[in-house]
């Protein structure tokens, strides 16, 4: 008697060209984006420069400390009203040593109008008490060791380090460094980590700490959120946003 056969297996179908490409792409093509040209780079850097040519940071502060103190301050609130409230908090306690021993309620009772002032409070003596017990009282240079302080996300230290010391550790991103790096193209990322990482690929590192400062400058005075003034300003030309000129 003959064997039975067994059953043959269906053939693998094979993916046609143009499924396969669009495969590809969607695994890894689709989330890459070509550099921005440098020539459009240096043009938009020349023309923050003729802007802000000594753009620096608004906070006041007069040490490492003092800015660390104002940027944790400055989440969710304007720079205006952290440099109302600094200059009574640094009276009350002038140095990381004797913010160290505040009471934490005593401190969220000054910075009250900067809003979140409980948790704010507990950063800032929590950041203290870190300085004194592991720095010897000195805000680190270190973006490993100052990641380390209560309240000091990679936001935060940037602003340190780039404007207390001078190091440029990466570019601060704030809301108008993600808005208009997503209006001039420099970035397609909504993240601020990412936007970062493709602003440090783009620009000169010896531009990282100036571009934040200048930039920022330009978002409050013409590259608004709301109603950008394009009419004025000198990147209209290479400017392909989506929302220029809103009503």
């Amino acid at each position: 008697m003959a064997k039975a056969r067994a059953p043959r297996k269906a053939a693998k179908k094979q993916p046609q060209p143009k499924k396969a490409a669009a495969a590809r792409k969607r695994a890894g093509g689709a989330n890459r984006r070509a550099a921005p040209d440098a020539a459009r780079v240096d043009a938009i850097l020349k023309a923050l420069d003729r802007l802000y040519p000594t753009a620096t940071c608004a906070l006041h502060h007069r040490n490492a400390w003092e800015l660390l103190v104002a940027t944790i301050l400055s989440a969710q609130c304007t720079d205006e009203r952290v440099n109302m409230v600094t200059p009574r908090l640094f009276a009350r306690f002038p140095s990381p040593e004797a913010m160290a021993k505040a009471d934490v309620a005593e401190v969220a009772e000054i910075v009250r109008s900067t809003g979140f002032f409980n948790n704010k409070a507990k950063n800032i003596v929590g950041a203290a008490k870190k300085i004194v017990s592991d720095f010897g009282g000195e805000v680190p240079r270190e973006m490993e060791k100052l990641l380390t302080v209560p309240g000091a996300a990679r936001k935060t230290a940037n602003v340190v380090l780039g404007t207390a010391f001078g190091i440029p550790s990466g570019v601060v991103v704030d809301t108008h460094v993600t808005r208009i790096a997503q209006r001039l193209e420099l970035t397609r990322q909504k993240a601020p980590e990412k936007i970062e990482q493709d602003l440090m690929r783009t620009l000169p590192q010896e531009r990282w700490i100036l571009f934040s400062h200048q930039v920022i400058h330009f978002g409050r005075d013409i590259c608004k959120a709301r109603k950008p003034e394009c009419g004025r300003c000198p990147l209209e030309s290479i400017c392909r946003a989506p929302d220029k000129n809103l009503p």
